[in-house]
């Protein structure tokens, strides 16, 4: 039995949405129809991926397994119709990703040297899609901040640098050459608390620990809240120094973990391009554990 596709697709909707109604709408179908399609997949799988009554939808055991292999699965699928529609280009295309605040050009520049034939194109990346763009194709290989998910992929380390946190110029604390964690207990953290398990692992005053907040992905959108005061943030210092305001203030904390740097591609993949480019990010970005690129500003 070979699996649909297009089934897996709209499973992984639903799955994500666990709302029949939300992931039609979300997929531009008919919900009778989008039901339709999940009861054919289970009949090709011959299991049942969803519990359904009238407490809502569930995923049932066999239901997350499939979630878990189908999105690796999907991405693949995407990733080979994106490079085999490159293959027929004239020009060999490579498309390297990156987080904010890693300056490339040095990389960029000595791969050229050796590959003058090869189009190099760049992808900015976030948080939340760093290893996306390298499972659906998007990028061929990424500069990614760790920790991300690697099963499916390979990694070169680059460089370790630290992590600063950003403030309100009118923060009290930002009057402060250095600070603690917990020094930032009290206030609210802009990101996801599992970015910064120092933070989390703090001692919180009670409101502080229960107040909702949904976290901020893109570092444009977190230095507007530390600005206006909504709270503080920790980033990567090359981030922060790229991203410089008169308004926040950039300060060191004492007990965060350096940021490791590395480069990921598809373990899969054997292509002397994703090699010779790993080569050239070792050579000009890689450098010691404790050591922090410099930053175009």
């Amino acid at each position: 039995m070979d699996l649909d596709l297009r089934k897996l697709r709209y499973f992984i909707a639903v799955a994500e949405e666990l709302h029949f109604a939300r992931a039609a709408e979300r997929l531009h179908i008919a919900q009778p129809a989008l039901s339709r399609q999940i009861r054919s997949l289970e009949d090709d799988l011959g299991v049942e991926v969803f519990d359904r009554d009238r407490r809502g939808t569930r995923l049932t055991p066999a239901g997350h397994q499939l979630l878990e292999d189908g999105r690796l699965l999907l991405a693949s699928s995407q990733a080979l119709q994106r490079r085999a529609r490159n293959a027929a280009h004239d020009v060999a295309v490579l498309t390297v990703g990156f987080m904010p605040g890693i300056t490339l050009t040095a990389a960029t520049t000595a791969f050229a040297a050796r590959h003058p034939d090869v189009q190099v194109r760049l992808l900015r990346t976030d948080w939340t899609n760093q290893v996306e763009v390298i499972q659906d194709g998007r990028a061929d290989v990424s500069i990614v901040r760790l920790p991300v998910e690697t099963e499916g992929l390979s990694l070169r380390p680059l460089f370790n640098e630290p992590r600063v946190a950003l403030l309100p110029v009118r923060h009290p604390l930002a009057q402060r050459a250095s600070l603690r964690i917990q020094d930032l207990a009290d206030d609210q953290l802009l990101q996801d608390p599992q970015a910064v398990p120092e933070w989390r692992q703090a001692p919180h005053p009670p409101t502080t620990a229960a107040a909702p907040f949904e976290p901020v992905h893109q570092v444009e959108e977190k230095l507007e809240l530390v600005a206006s005061g909504a709270g503080f943030c920790v980033l990567p210092l090359s981030t922060a120094t790229f991203y410089t305001r008169a308004d926040v203030a950039v300060r060191p904390v004492e007990g965060l973990a350096a940021n490791e740097v590395a480069l990921a591609w598809t373990a899969a993949r054997r292509s002397p391009l994703i090699a010779g480019f790993a080569e050239a990010a070792a050579a000009t970005l890689g450098q010691g554990p404790s050591q922090t690129p410099t930053v175009s500003v």
